[in-house]
């Protein structure tokens, strides 16, 4: 057999989620007995040195009889992550003046740190002692 109908016959639907440097690919594929199975792919672009970039990927394969216990997992977790969390995402990657945030809050932080610890200490001289 060709690899074009080799190829015509495993990839059979397919959807991608682009997220950030990340993109999700999600494709139906055909075995040889003519069964269908899914695979999830993730691939991430890195930048090197010079500038050029590069992928690596990372696949699933998902057989049909693994379907229920997947889906049951994948839902159970999924729902106890935005249970305990939420939905709003709070990495310093999605927020562009996140840095700016932590460095404003921070000098206050230190600032009323320094106070708080001035009104605590007494000034002492050494030569009370």
């Amino acid at each position: 057999m060709s690899d074009k109908g080799m190829m015509e016959k495993e990839e059979i639907f397919s959807k991608v989620l682009r997220a950030g440097r990340r993109t999700y690919f999600f494709d139906v594929r055909s075995t040889r007995a003519n069964d269908y199975y899914l695979t999830i792919t993730e691939s991430k672009k890195f930048t090197n040195d010079d500038g050029s970039f590069y992928y690596k990927k990372h696949k699933i394969y998902l057989y049909k009889e693994d379907f229920d216990g997947f889906r049951e997992i994948l839902e159970e977790m999924t729902n106890y992550i935005v249970n305990e969390k939420g939905e709003e995402v709070i990495s310093e990657r999605h927020q562009k003046d996140f840095k700016k945030e932590y460095d404003d809050d921070d000098s206050e932080k230190n600032a009323a740190a320094t106070s708080s610890n001035a009104e605590k200490f007494t000034d002492v001289s050494f030569d009370d002692i």
